[in-house]
Order: C-alpha cells, then structure tokens, then sequence
C-alpha cells in the first residue's frame, strides 16, 4: 500500500502529557495497517535497555514500536513513548515519509551510547 507523499493520513504527528511521559507517532499503527490490508510486523523494545538510556536518567522507562510493511520492506508506523522521545521524533518521520528500506536503513548508524541506539536495536530485532 502507496500513501501520497505528505499524507496527512501518514506523516501526521502528534503528542499527549500522561503521567509525566510523552507519546509520540508518525505513520499508521498496527491496527490501522492491517485494517488497510497492509502485511505488517511489529517490533517492540524497551527504550530502558539501550546503553544510552541510563545516561539519560536513572531509572529510564519507555518504549518504541515499528510498524513495518513485511511486503515492502519499509516502517509504516512508528510509536514512542517515554520522557524526551520527542528527539528521536524527526528520523522516525523522514523513514516512515521517506519509505525508506529496512536495508538501507542498517546503514544509518545511529550515535553511541544515546537513546536513538534504539533504531539499530530494533532492526537487529527484525533481522535481515
């Protein structure tokens, strides 16, 4: 499934306050995707368990999920949530907007040790 670039449907961000974390997305979610018969897997982790995270706080508690288009190869949507995600924002829009493939992806290293470690964490989740 094609979106038009500038799809509000696809690159519309937005963010809520809850209990002191922030939630951030860009793209479809998973049920969004499937209901628009997109064949998707989803990757979870724990924004807790990167290197980078414990020098952002003690006690860092988020998460990050990828939608990706299993057919396409490409992150459909994207999710954060945790205190300051609104960093890793921007690449997660230039991915899902850009269609940017998963191979060309693992090319884009990601700073050491920082929060955004968390994107080759989640390709080394998807695999190759």
């Amino acid at each position: 499934m094609r979106f038009p670039v500038g799809s509000l449907s696809l690159a519309a961000a937005w963010w809520r306050r809850r209990w002191r974390r922030r939630s951030l997305s860009v793209g479809l979610t998973a049920a969004a995707a499937a209901a628009a018969g997109v064949r998707i897997r989803v990757i979870d982790y724990d924004l807790g368990a990167v290197a980078g995270s414990a020098l952002h706080a003690d006690g860092y508690r988020g998460h990050a999920r990828m939608v990706v288009d299993e057919d396409r190869k490409v992150i459909v949507g994207f999710t954060l949530v945790g205190p300051d995600v609104a960093e890793l924002l921007h690449a997660a829009t230039i991915a899902v907007v850009g269609e940017v493939p998963l191979d060309r992806l693992w090319h884009a290293v990601p700073a050491f040790p920082t929060v955004s470690e968390v994107w080759l964490r989640l390709l080394e989740a998807y695999g190759r």
